[in-house]
């Protein structure tokens, strides 16, 4: 079955195509440096530190500077993800509403659900 899309959707189509594929990246890049963030290890300097901090004012100070910046990098990276997450969720939603849909980076028809038949928004035979 050899179905078209609508030539007055093809400029939308494709900026949008561009647009999830830009969030899709942004995305895996916020994601990975969430990843990082939770697994920085800044927080036993800061507990370390805290344990000196009944003896000085310092360590009071550097345990709590320690902290924030770890508790900042997690929610930074929290704040990108879930930013990226949101501008690729309205666009999987303009798609989804032009019957397509995104497996990964592949676009697709929706009702293909054997996935044998992936679209290219730039070919221009697809277009009627």
């Amino acid at each position: 079955m050899d179905r078209k899309l609508s030539s007055n959707d093809k400029f939308n189509l494709q900026q949008n195509f561009r647009r999830y594929l830009k969030f899709q990246d942004q995305y895996e890049e916020a994601n990975e440096a969430a990843k990082t963030a939770r697994a920085s290890r800044v927080w036993i300097a800061a507990l370390i530190a805290l344990l000196f901090a009944l003896a000085s004012d310092f360590f009071m100070g550097a345990s709590a500077a320690l902290f924030g910046l770890y508790f900042y990098r997690v929610m930074s990276a929290s704040m990108k993800v879930g930013s990226a997450q949101e501008g690729r969720e309205d666009t999987e939603r303009w798609f989804a509403s032009k019957g397509l849909r995104f497996e990964g980076r592949v676009l697709y028809f929706r009702d293909d659900q054997m996935l044998d038949t992936p679209l290219d928004p730039f070919d221009d035979a697809l277009y009627q």
